[in-house]
């Protein structure tokens, strides 16, 4: 039985991972033996969205093992991020898994993900922002398994009963306000959405603005551009026209707007499958963002396909990777629980398949990735807490605090 001291340091390691990266024990020059056998076991571990993204993973899985002649085991993690973190302390990890945007630069600072990136030949069908998102030390680490990215639903009925039509849908900050403070009456708010960054960090984009530059090299959060930002959605939260899901009792945009409290929310592409299996008789529509003065913006969101380092099976797990994130399955994956396919060819057959998904098909041209820097997780989650009291805060100290935060970070993560 190991002792005490051991235990410890084995699960500070794991915490610690998430905000760091534990590198000492695992560097990515570090050399694993590896199987050559023509039949290998792989462990794959997920992080699901419901059955049936599990069964879409399952399958998929299961019809490459019976193709390539090994097994394959996908389990399905409760929590991820701290089972791969874990499991990287013990050197015991899956052989692939989900990696999430925003626990990728520690993973892979860490030396926990095999880059496999040159040996994908068609690295050029995904597209450069997505694979900045998964890039580190100039190496593409990993494949983008599919992507999302923000846009504006709108509850059709409360539109009509407010004396909107379809020309009245907004495309500017100014026609915003104009038609969230018309629907905004009784129970129901015009605007309902997260208190956080991946939410409210859109007008900071649309406004011209950003958290940092576009290598993620300079903090550029203490701008008149998301100052400006800022204060436009305070302006709304003040006004009683726009309120954050928790204030309306409910845990996420999707859910105000499918009990009817909100008359418009901010959402990724993931709301169709969650209005198609609560709330089914909800009619609405999906829009693009209304332009800010800097034009228009979304924030796009992924996931890569990850390989460990430590794994044995590490080239029959790219093959497998390979066959998951072929176009071919993509769009199989669209179909069966509404991910959009982060392959540009793939993309463009989902979204004249699905015109419903237009408008969020479309924002990947001009999406902003996330920030995708070591020890950053920790940043934002304080940014995220300053969000959530933007209604009575300090729009300009919250960015300042950022902007300190942030340049800290970028320090460390050197």
């Amino acid at each position: 039985m190991p002792n005490r001291t051991a235990v410890a340091a084995l699960v500070t390691c794991a915490a610690l991972l998430a905000a760091t990266g534990c590198s000492s024990s695992f560097g990515s020059d570090k050399k694993t033996a590896q199987d050559t056998s023509s039949k290998q076991h792989l462990t794959v571990l997920i992080a699901s969205s419901g059955n049936a993204e599990t069964k879409a993973v399952k399958d998929a899985a299961a019809a490459w093992a019976k193709q390539s002649g090994n097994t394959v085991t996908v389990d399905l993690a409760k929590d991820i991020n701290q089972q791969l973190g874990q499991s990287f302390a013990g050197n015991k990890p899956p052989d692939a898994f989900y990696v999430d945007s925003s626990q990728f630069a520690n993973y892979a600072k860490g030396g926990s993900l095999y880059p496999y990136g040159d040996q994908i030949k068609d690295t050029d069908d995904f597209s450069a922002q997505l694979r900045t998102s998964f890039t580190y030390d100039g190496k593409l680490v990993c494949l983008p398994k599919d992507t999302s990215t923000l846009a504006l639903a709108i509850n059709t009925d409360l539109w009509k009963k407010a004396g909107l039509t379809a020309k009245d849908y907004p495309t500017t900050w100014a026609q915003l306000r104009t038609v969230a403070a018309k629907l905004t009456k009784g129970k129901v708010t015009g605007l309902v959405t997260n208190g956080e960054y991946a939410r409210v960090g859109v007008f900071m984009k649309e406004a011209g603005g950003w958290i940092t530059n576009s290598d993620q090299t300079k903090m550029t959060a203490d701008s008149t551009q998301n100052t400006k930002a800022l204060d436009y959605v305070q302006t709304l939260l003040k006004s009683g026209s726009m309120k954050y899901a928790s204030q309306v009792d409910t845990g996420w945009g999707g859910e105000a707007f499918g009990k009817g409290k909100a008359a418009m929310t901010i959402e990724g592409n993931w709301l169709t499958g969650a209005m198609k299996a609560d709330f089914p008789d909800v009619k609405y529509t999906v829009v693009p963002l209304p332009a800010g003065p800097a034009g228009k913006g979304t924030l796009a969101f992924s996931q890569c396909w990850g390989v460990a380092q430590d794994s044995t099976h590490r080239t029959a797990a790219v093959d497998l990777v390979k066959y998951l994130t072929s176009a071919t399955q993509q769009l199989k994956n669209a179909d069966a629980f509404g991910v959009m396919p982060s392959r540009t060819s793939a993309l463009a057959e989902y979204a004249k398949k699905y015109p419903a998904v237009k408008a969020w098909a479309d924002g990947t041209a001009y999406a902003q990735g996330p920030v995708t820097v070591a020890g950053f997780d920790k940043v934002l989650t304080q940014f995220n807490t300053d969000l959530a009291a933007l209604g009575t805060g300090d729009a300009k100290k919250i960015l300042s605090d950022l902007q300190r935060n942030g340049e800290q970070a970028l320090t460390k993560g050197d």
